[in-house]
């Protein structure tokens, strides 16, 4: 019998995990996919948001501020990438200074630090390559940028150092309650627990439904991105945005922890949950709205495109709340989703743990040493690594310089790497100009050595997506 099983190990999920294994208790996330950071986490803008553009009172505010707030320490003490940049809204008319304005006032409102509204000097001497006829912008200096990747392993890796099992392949079908706990049923087998977090993105609604007689609808928006080289880095020094429209925050153009300059999103309603297309129209409406907020963006350093699914509902706001007896909802979260994960982690832990009345965990573990990234080290460093590993010194991707002894550790970790895109998420190799032409072959490799599988079981992500038939000669 388990204590609580959360659905869904994005990053909200990975995040309730991560606080529930502070108590002492047995928990259990179920993951449909393969791996954690599958879907909605895993292509989106990076950004964690200042908390000035959600709607005062709103869970959508609270959970932002709340969580852009915790997002530098906890980055230090759980090792995932992040760095305080700061966002810049811009409009080139004066007649939309009043949108700032309001922007401005709703910051103000919610808790928002480091804001002010400034002019075209100041705003071109903070990022060069903005528009001649910028007029003014809101600059929020608390905004920032993350991995999202590394971010949402880091919780999902914290919470099963501390206990926390997750089982992958187990896509939720239905749920019996009894008389003191639930019953989860997946397509091959059953799971007992006295509470149950719906955490399952695009598909949350679904898994309210089944046991609520208050119907709601989530509605996949899918957002399309162009991704640009390193060789960019510099061209954006800031988190840029247009003010926004009724569509949204619009398209943004920003760095990205890595060094690459972002573009994105669209914004399209679509009624099938698995379609992350990138589509020709879309992405030429990526390169004519950014061209609005910075001159001369280098589109011959497009390197790839992808796309991603927001959980919008139709209420527009963040469902955080207990539904029925033992039954929790963490439900519509797109954008600020990734910037309130910490916060909803922290809330919802809160609301099952009021329901169980948990111990607190005596022995939790509330450091972890991430992967080590040598292209980030000085030679020195390096050659030490080196000494004491020889793999450290064998480059395996060669665009983004990722060592056979960080994708060796990326598949030993705790929940660790089983697919070629899982190693991409923790360790960027397939990331770079290449996206993988050079490196994929011994990525198959070296998978196919550490797990004990033959070549042709090595998968890109899920089951189906095989990369070799077999041997040709």
């Amino acid at each position: 019998m388990y204590d609580s099983i959360i659905i869904g190990s994005g990053v909200t999920g990975s995040s309730i995990a991560y606080n529930l294994s502070k108590k002492d208790g047995k928990f259990l996330v179920l993951e449909k996919n393969e791996d954690v950071c599958t879907g909605t986490s895993k292509a989106n803008s990076a950004i964690m948001h200042g908390g000035y553009d959600a709607k005062p009172g709103s869970m959508k505010a609270k959970m932002n501020v709340a969580g852009n707030q915790m997002s530098e320490e906890l980055s230090k003490k759980i090792g995932f990438p992040y760095k305080k940049i700061g966002t810049l809204v811009i409009c080139s008319k004066e007649e939309d200074l009043d949108k700032l304005q309001k922007l401005y006032d709703q910051g103000i409102e919610n808790g928002v630090k480091g804001m002010k509204i400034i002019y075209h000097d100041e705003l071109k001497e903070l990022d060069p390559n903005l528009v001649d006829d910028v007029y003014a912008g809101l600059y929020c200096k608390e905004a920032g940028i993350v991995d999202p990747f590394l971010m949402n392993i880091a919780f999902a890796e914290m919470a099963n150092i501390n206990g926390v099992e997750f089982k992958f392949y187990q896509e939720v079908t239905g749920f019996d309650k009894k008389d003191d706990h639930w019953v989860v049923h997946t397509k091959d087998n059953d799971y007992e627990t006295k509470s149950i977090v719906n955490a399952a993105g695009v598909y949350a609604d679904d898994l309210h439904n089944m046991v609520s007689d208050e119907k709601i609808k989530i509605t996949a928006r899918r957002g399309e991105y162009m991704l640009l080289d390193k060789e960019t880095f510099g061209f954006v020094n800031h988190v840029i945005f247009n003010v926004p429209t009724e569509r949204g925050k619009g398209v943004l153009v920003a760095p990205t922890i890595d060094g690459n300059t972002l573009i994105g999103p669209t914004s399209n309603f679509i009624d099938d949950k698995k379609d992350t297309k990138t589509t020709p129209e879309q992405l030429e409406y990526l390169a004519k709205e950014s061209a609005l907020s910075m001159k001369d963006i280098p589109l011959r350093s497009v390197i790839t495109s992808f796309s991603g699914l927001r959980a919008h509902e139709e209420n527009d706001d963040f469902i955080l709340e207990e539904v029925t007896d033992g039954f929790f909802d963490a439900v519509g979260i797109e954008s600020p989703g990734l910037s309130s994960a910490p916060a909803i982690g922290v809330y919802v832990a809160d609301l099952v743990n009021d329901k169980l009345n948990l111990e607190d965990k005596k022995d939790f573990i509330d450091h972890r040493d991430p992967i080590i990234k040598t292209s980030e080290l000085s030679k020195e460093e390096h050659q030490k690594l080196i000494e004491k590993d020889p793999r450290y010194g064998q480059i395996i991707c060669r665009c983004e310089k990722v060592t056979e002894a960080e994708i060796v550790d990326a598949i030993h970790r705790p929940l660790g790497a089983t697919t070629i895109d899982g190693i991409k998420r923790r360790t960027r190799a397939t990331a770079g100009r290449c996206q993988g032409g050079f490196c994929t072959p011994r990525l198959i490799e070296i998978l196919s050595r550490e797990l004990g599988k033959k070549p042709e079981e090595i998968t890109k992500n899920n089951n189906n997506s095989y990369l070799l038939e077999g041997k040709s000669k």
